[in-house]
């Protein structure tokens, strides 16, 4: 098993809680961007450096992870791909990307890129929380809890 984050856009406290539960639970986590993220010092923590373009890291992400993996990512296409692959994704507020949720969660996301494009002003999301903190750190040891046995 491996964590794979799609780093680009992933919170600094989301990164901390991967961290931790790397070095407890003694798997690899990878950190994926086009651009060098600070990673602290262990044999668990790596980070991959991608050249930049649209979805270059989504794409390493997808051609890397394997069924056994878990990873973290906001960006819904590419949750898409990982669980067609038979991997999990999880977003950094702590809800899990399903086969079951995840087309709808693609036409919500296409929907609204519609009405942005239209010229619809729809907000963005709700700032980051506790609460979403405490969401993913919940769902992630759920997850890796189940992934152990």
């Amino acid at each position: 098993m491996r964590l794979w984050v799609d780093a680009d856009a992933c919170p600094n406290v989301i990164k901390n809680i991967l961290f931790r539960a790397a070095e407890r639970i003694q798997v690899p986590c990878i950190l994926v961007a086009n651009q060098a993220i600070a990673i602290p010092p262990s044999k668990w923590v790596e980070r991959r450096v991608v050249s930049s373009g649209f979805d270059v890291a989504d794409n390493y992400i997808v051609e890397q992870a394997s069924p056994d993996d878990l990873v973290v990512t906001a960006d819904i296409p590419l949750a898409a791909e990982v669980i067609d692959k038979g991997a999990l994704a999880i977003n950094p507020r702590g809800e899990l990307y399903t086969k079951e949720n995840i087309k709808q969660r693609l036409n919500m996301r296409d929907f609204m890129e519609q009405m942005r494009s239209s010229g619809v002003q729809t907000g963005g999301p709700a700032s980051f929380s506790q609460q979403d903190r405490m969401a993913f750190a919940n769902t992630l040891d759920k997850l890796l809890a189940q992934r152990a046995t």
